[in-house]
């Protein structure tokens, strides 16, 4: 591909929690098309190892996500290094079932705020750092969350962490509240919903039998399989790139077929008609 056709072409992007699993593959991609990069990651090793598998301008900044002053970092290193911010991705956070999250009536106070600052105070962070950013620009830019199918298609059986789901319903109210208020000044906010992605973050399920029979029908796309992490790269640099310059306060499922799928029964080929 010449430079000139590459859809992020000098863009810099910042992504939040890109040394590993859906972060790193976007990273990977979003270079492939030419952008300049600024990996956040919490681990000194992964994040090199990251860094050194990517072909293209990119650097690293290591710190904790749930921390201000990480994300405030963060952005001024993308501008420090590639003169601007025209970009940023937002992927960290996770599961906080080892520390108290569950059904409701589990829920302890420890699990409830863990995983509030795990996913939701880390993306406020970084969200605002990068709106007042582009604010200082002047020049628009993009921002992109992640959230999950589970924030509006729950899955009581498998996957009934309560704190988990609220996180990343927030993550979406969030994107589209910003999505609205900032639309006149060109500053887009989206969001990507994946369903279950085999990452580190990811290994519980992956390992349970009945899960993954479960997966088969929940997510029946391409043979009924677990997601991968590239699967969401080409979703992520569209929203990163002057290709969605007319779309804001969206969320796109990338969950090969979860929320439009009982997932509770196999179902043949011949089973179409009613």
């Amino acid at each position: 591909m010449e430079d000139v056709n590459k859809r992020l072409k000098e863009k810099s992007i910042v992504i939040v929690g890109g040394s590993s699993g859906l972060g790193l593959s976007a990273a990977q991609a979003c270079a492939a098309e030419g952008a300049r990069l600024v990996l956040v990651g919490r681990d000194e090793e992964k994040c090199q190892r990251a860094q050194d598998s990517i072909d293209g301008p990119v650097t690293y900044f290591v710190g904790d996500a749930m921390e201000a002053a990480t994300a405030d970092a963060a952005v001024a290193l993308a501008v420090s290094t590639f003169g601007r911010l025209d970009g940023l991705y937002h992927v960290a956070g996770g599961s906080g079932r080892r520390r108290g999250d569950g059904p409701l009536h589990e829920i302890s106070d420890e699990g409830w705020q863990y995983t509030l600052n795990l996913n939701l105070d880390s993306l406020f962070f970084a969200n605002r750092a990068a709106v007042q950013q582009f604010l200082s620009q002047g020049s628009g830019g993009s921002v992109l969350n992640m959230s999950s199918v589970l924030a509006g298609s729950p899955s009581p059986q498998f996957f009934a962490t309560h704190a988990y789901a609220a996180t990343k319903a927030g993550a979406i109210g969030l994107t589209k509240a910003a999505a609205a208020y900032y639309a006149s000044q060109r500053i887009r906010f989206n969001v990507i919903a994946p369903a279950l992605v085999d990452t580190p973050l990811a290994q519980r399920a992956v390992a349970d039998t009945e899960i993954m029979q479960y997966i088969r029908t929940k997510q029946p796309l391409d043979g009924g399989r677990i997601g991968i992490p590239s699967d969401a790269d080409q979703a992520v640099v569209y929203f990163l790139s002057d290709d969605s310059n007319f779309v804001t306060g969206q969320v796109l499922a990338v969950d090969g077929g979860w929320t439009v799928s009982e997932g509770q029964h196999e179902r043949s080929s011949n089973e179409c008609e009613e």
